[in-house]
C-alpha cells in the first residue's frame, strides 16, 4: 500500500476511488502476512502467464489460488473483527456509516 492509501478510522477498509476494499487482518503476524502476501503475489502473476498464454484451466487455478490468499489474509471470507459490525466491502464510501467521518 502506497502512503496516499486512506483507511478508514477503524482501520478495517481502504478506500479506493470512493469504495471500500476490506484491508487484511493487522493480527496476522508478520512472517505470516509475508508468507501469504508472497502467495498472493505469485498468484497473480500466474494469472497474468495463464492469460497470456491463452491457458483457461491454469487460469482458473490460479484465481482460485488469488481467492485463497485473499481469504487467508481476510480480505474476503469471514470478516476478522469481533464486534459483530457489518461487512460494507465493495461498498460506494458514501453508502456507508464512514461517509460521515
Amino acid at each position: 500500500m502506497n502512503e496516499e492509501t486512506q483507511r478508514t478510522p477503524d482501520g478495517r477498509y481502504i478506500i479506493v476511488r470512493g469504495r471500500l476494499w476490506r484491508a487484511s487482518n493487522p493480527n496476522l503476524p508478520k512472517a505470516e502476512r509475508e508468507r501469504l502476501v508472497n502467495m498472493l503475489m505469485d498468484a497473480r502473476r500466474a494469472v497474468g502467464a495463464a492469460l497470456q498464454a491463452g491457458d483457461h484451466a491454469a487460469e482458473k487455478q490460479a484465481r482460485r489460488n488469488v481467492h485463497s490468499a485473499k481469504v487467508a489474509l481476510g480480505e474476503r471470507g469471514p470478516v476478522w473483527w469481533d464486534d459483530a459490525a457489518p461487512d460494507f466491502n465493495r461498498f460506494l464510501l458514501k453508502n456507508t456509516p464512514y461517509a460521515e467521518k
